[in-house]
């Protein structure tokens, strides 16, 4: 009787001790994740992508798989994050500033002249001011998971040399569709020509644009080199890229699924910032192999663009919110030391 007893004790205090640990981890549950950008395949951007696929399919024992749609096969930018909030597709990864259209915080990383090496960029995105941003996100149907790169932005076209501000005037540039952008290439005495990247090379080809500006990775990846004569290293602009799910999604997946895809990013993140690095000091290296003519500007012409453009920096400070601004340069400063 004793021994009976005791087997009831046991059957009834074991159930009670597992639950005492706390709850049991939800489980993983199959899912698949349309994922879509830009760039074409070999491209930093799509590589970490690809990384991202490779880390969620182990991560999540395979029960997660997460489609790639490069090459701007879903839309442009634009179009692809009105996709992510109605819940069509269910990533993509961007330009950060091209948010500022949903949230207007978003344009102060468009700056011109901001960072001076992507390293700094790293500390000032991965830091309060980047976390500070991705806040403000699901309230527009989006949730950004982590921060990747774009680069330096150089200027190329089909007309002539620019090796100083004033041969920048009247030229057709072709910009991102964010405001700053446009504004900055206007205030340089060009004329600013917003439109989706899928477009570019064609309004290259045809003359639409005399030129663009874009890091050299995708000068090279999108073969701009077939239809443009010059290049000129200006990196005016430092392009942090943002990966982004659809809220509609996020808010459907268990913790267990969410951490998958957060650790995912995290991890992804520090391969493509390093293989964009990488491809960035190479493909200047290429692109004078195609024979396009590159000009370095000297630091004197590179003090008169950071000139020109500085009133334009001050009305778009005024535009994002002089709270936001005085952050981003307080995060800047202490990433330099300062």
């Amino acid at each position: 009787m004793l021994n009976k007893l005791m087997n009831v004790l046991v059957g009834v205090a074991l159930p009670l001790a597992l639950l005492a640990t706390g709850p049991a981890m939800a489980e993983v549950r199959e899912h698949q994740l349309k994922f879509a950008s830009a760039n074409n395949k070999g491209h930093p951007q799509v590589m970490g992508m690809e990384k991202f696929a490779d880390l969620v399919k182990e991560k999540s024992s395979g029960k997660i798989t997460v489609k790639l749609f490069p090459g701007g096969v879903l839309g442009g930018d634009v179009q692809t994050v009105s996709a992510l909030q109605g819940g069509v597709i269910e990533m993509t990864v961007l330009n950060a500033g091209i948010l500022a259209g949903n949230v207007k915080q978003f344009g102060a990383v468009d700056l011109p002249f901001l960072f001076n090496s992507g390293e700094e960029a790293d500390k000032v995105m991965d830091g309060p001011f980047g976390t500070s941003l991705i806040k403000l996100l699901p309230d527009t149907g989006l949730v950004g998971l982590a921060y990747w790169e774009l680069g330096f932005r150089n200027l190329t076209n089909n007309r002539h040399p620019v090796a100083k501000l004033e041969d920048i005037k009247g030229l057709k540039i072709r910009t991102i569709q964010s405001p700053i952008p446009i504004e900055l290439f206007n205030s340089l005495g060009a004329n600013a020509v917003p439109m989706p990247y899928t477009e570019l090379y064609t309004a290259l080809e045809t003359g639409t644009v005399d030129g663009q500006e874009n890091p050299a990775a995708n000068i090279v990846n999108a073969k701009f080199y077939e239809v443009q004569k010059y290049m000129t290293i200006t990196r005016h602009q430092y392009n942090p890229q943002i990966v982004l799910i659809s809220k509609k999604f996020w808010d459907g997946l268990n913790d267990e699924e969410k951490a998958v895809l957060q650790s995912a990013a995290d991890e992804a993140r520090d391969y493509q910032r390093k293989v964009s690095r990488q491809q960035d000091a190479a493909s200047i290296d290429e692109i004078r192999k195609t024979g396009m003519e590159v000009t370095e500007l000297s630091p004197e012409e590179t003090q008169k663009l950071r000139d020109a453009v500085k009133p334009m920096i001050d009305k778009f400070s005024a535009d994002i919110g002089a709270e936001t601004v005085t952050e981003l340069f307080k995060q800047l400063n202490a990433a330099r030391g300062q």
